[in-house]
């Protein structure tokens, strides 16, 4: 399943993501099988990886190539384009692994071997660099064995070419590599573009009643969509005890405890969280504030099957399971 590790890996390192490919297959053996499953049971076997529009994607796409297309993917550069979650990149794994089309495949790998081998100065995150990048990388696909040629760029990237430090002495491209000839590694490839990453401070509250807790599933555009959680106060640091009164408009709960403060780095925001473990003040059987709000009980083997952020997990592995 060419495909789906190539999904899997767009964001992943290949150690990371082996374990998920390998249960991926062996839940949905053919495609059919995973145009077939519930959302909610994709995104728990997906728990972990992170992006999980890569997953809703993934989805999406069975479930398209599976109604309307029989099961068979497009065999082409083109058409794999068209396919939902899949960009020039993975267009090009795909065609050149699986079809053998002439197509270059172009990855943080490979642009550092091309700027460091070529002398490329471009910036690597601009459009007009990427273009110039493609079109050199076009010209060095041959006719023949285009899959060996593209998986060796990459591996060569990732194993001798390396972001830091490369061993040059040993590489076979030394004679010819301008980065080497011009004391040049460090410098190549360029990249001015930074990633400025935010901080967000998430207040979780943990309400007990009885053996279940109150959740419910994120639908709003943003992280983890798809994906249960505790009710959340999000607010511009983490709040205090005495901060936590009246956060629910019309829920009066007690302060049981609280957790350690977790970080969760993503790539694009840092996340300072907080769990508050709280009880209902008042003896019902729910809280119809609570209901009105989306959320609904779950027991604790009911919440262990339901697909929720990587983070929750920790907490609950920690503190409730």
């Amino acid at each position: 399943m060419i495909w789906l590790s190539e999904i899997i890996l767009q964001q992943t390192r290949v150690n990371q993501g082996l374990p998920y490919y390998e249960r991926f297959v062996e839940t949905y053996p053919t495609v059919f099988d995973l145009a077939n499953a519930p959302e909610s049971e994709v995104l728990r076997l997906w728990q972990g990886l992170g992006y999980y529009s890569r997953a809703r994607n993934l989805l999406f796409t069975a479930r398209l190539i599976a109604q309307e297309n029989d099961g068979i993917f497009p065999d082409s550069f083109l058409g794999l384009m068209k396919l939902k979650g899949i960009g020039r990149y993975t267009a090009s794994a795909i065609a050149s692994f699986a079809y053998l089309e002439k197509v270059p495949v172009v990855d943080g790998n490979v642009y550092r071997v091309l700027a460091r081998v070529f002398g490329m100065k471009h910036d690597i995150a601009s459009p007009a660099g990427q273009k110039a990048f493609l079109a050199l990388a076009e010209t060095l696909v041959p006719s023949k064995q285009i899959d060996h040629y593209n998986q060796a760029i990459m591996e060569f990237g990732a194993l001798q070419c390396v972001p830091k430090s490369p061993d040059c002495p040993l590489c076979p491209l030394q004679d010819g590599c301008y980065a080497f000839q011009h004391d040049a590694q460090a410098k190549l490839p360029v990249k001015k573009k930074k990633l400025v990453k935010k901080t967000r401070y998430l207040n979780y509250l943990v309400i007990a009643e009885e053996d279940a807790y109150y959740m419910k599933e994120r639908k709003d555009k943003d992280i983890w969509k798809g994906l249960y959680e505790f009710p959340l106060i999000e607010s511009d640091h983490i709040l205090e005890p005495d901060e936590l009164p009246g956060v629910l408009e019309g829920v009066s709960f007690s302060i049981e405890g609280s957790s350690g403060t977790y970080k969760h780095v993503l790539s694009h925001r840092d996340l300072i969280v907080k769990f508050w473990l709280l009880g209902l003040t008042k003896v019902k059987k729910s809280s119809p504030e609570l209901t009105k709000m989306g959320f609904k009980k779950y027991n604790l083997k009911k919440i262990n099957e339901l697909p929720k952020p990587i983070l929750l997990e920790r907490f609950l592995k920690d503190q409730l399971y």
